[in-house]
């Protein structure tokens, strides 16, 4: 089976998804945050949960299940409030931890786990991603004639656009902290946390701030 993509097609969509990947946004914030505070695998992982929440996205979009998308609304709500206190919880976890005097990198100790949640709960509350891709690909393609061949690649952009734009974001806030005296870790913990914390705010109460 052969994909019925054209180059054209192939390339606007991966462009269009490059450029909102690395355009700043509450995503770009937590995996910078989660890279200063515990190091580059963290913003890895963070950047893989908003992976796996996009694919989720993709797939529901692809194949048109609106109805469950719907149905999903009240579970947004949900998972935004949780995914918001979450990273509240992060953030205070960061402002009361102290960098060990031996580890000279000053990384906070943390999870793994927890960077992946940290990406998926902020991509699976919001709603607006969904939505995105709702209205993107109707642009695009003709979801009629759309096979299994097409997802998959269209998913693979996605990982592709996705990683090469927050890997990015990931790697520069770890060398920016590198080149920071190991004295002032602490205040990066503190200012990371901050972040963290209004992005969960953020996450929570965006629909309230709308115009």
């Amino acid at each position: 089976m052969q994909t019925s993509l054209t180059l054209a097609q192939i390339a606007a969509i991966f462009g269009v998804m490059i450029v909102g990947a690395a355009v700043p946004s509450v995503s770009v914030l937590a995996v910078s945050a989660r890279s200063a505070a515990s190091g580059f695998m963290h913003g890895v992982f963070t950047t893989i949960g908003i992976m796996v929440g996009d694919i989720l996205f993709i797939v529901l979009a692809i194949f048109g299940l609106a109805i469950l998308a719907e149905t999903m609304g009240h579970w947004f709500v949900l998972v935004k409030y949780l995914g918001g206190a979450y990273l509240i919880w992060l953030g205070i976890a960061l402002w009361r931890s102290k960098s060990k005097a031996e580890n000279v990198q000053g990384k906070t100790e943390s999870s793994l786990l927890s960077s992946f949640l940290t990406g998926l709960f902020i991509t699976l509350g919001d709603q607006k991603a969904i939505l995105f891709y709702f209205g993107f690909f109707p642009a695009f393609l003709d979801l009629t004639k759309i096979t299994f061949i097409d997802t998959g690649l269209i998913i693979a952009m996605a990982i592709v656009a996705i990683a090469v734009a927050k890997l990015t974001y990931a790697y520069l806030a770890v060398k920016a902290r590198l080149l920071i005296n190991s004295n002032t870790h602490q205040k990066i913990n503190i200012t990371v946390g901050s972040i963290l914390i209004a992005v969960g705010v953020f996450v929570m109460a965006k629909d309230h701030l709308e115009f």
